[in-house]
């Protein structure tokens, strides 16, 4: 019944609205990383680079499903995991691309894993290592269990 109600959502969001729904295998699928020479300011930092249909979604309203992480205690940072914080990419369950940074457009009441549709406008990290690869801004979310 829960599967139904989820197509059912998604469908909805994407007539209604005209957002595109991502699947955590797009944004997978979308990014591969270029190895830093040692001269690079971050070395450790792979720099992204996206293929155009990621590109192509750049600045644009989408809906994704995840699990949200909050990273502080002041629950001011949100990330948006593939995974449950117990098997996301910090433990070793995919890459940095099973993940993105939330910025809601008003501070929401989550707690740690609850299942979400997000939607908000997409955008990509190519250069800072301090950011998730993948951000959605003007977040708003809807609980889903």
């Amino acid at each position: 019944m829960r599967f139904f109600l989820l197509i059912a959502l998604f469908w909805i969001g994407t007539v209604v609205q005209g957002q595109t729904v991502l699947r955590w295998s797009d944004l997978t699928e979308g990014i591969s990383w270029q190895r830093p020479s040692p001269e690079a300011i971050f070395p450790g930092f792979q720099k992204a680079t996206f293929s155009p249909e990621i590109k192509a979604l750049q600045g644009k309203q989408v809906t994704i499903v995840g699990y949200i992480l909050v990273l502080d205690g002041k629950q001011s940072v949100y990330i948006l995991s593939r995974n449950p914080m117990a098997s996301c990419f910090f433990c070793g369950n995919g890459g940095p691309e099973t993940l993105m940074d939330v910025h809601f457009a008003k501070k929401p009441s989550f707690v740690m894993d609850e299942l979400l549709s997000v939607e908000g406008t997409f955008y990509l990290n190519e250069n800072d290592p301090n950011a998730c690869y993948y951000r959605i801004e003007n977040a708003d979310a809807l609980r889903l269990k």
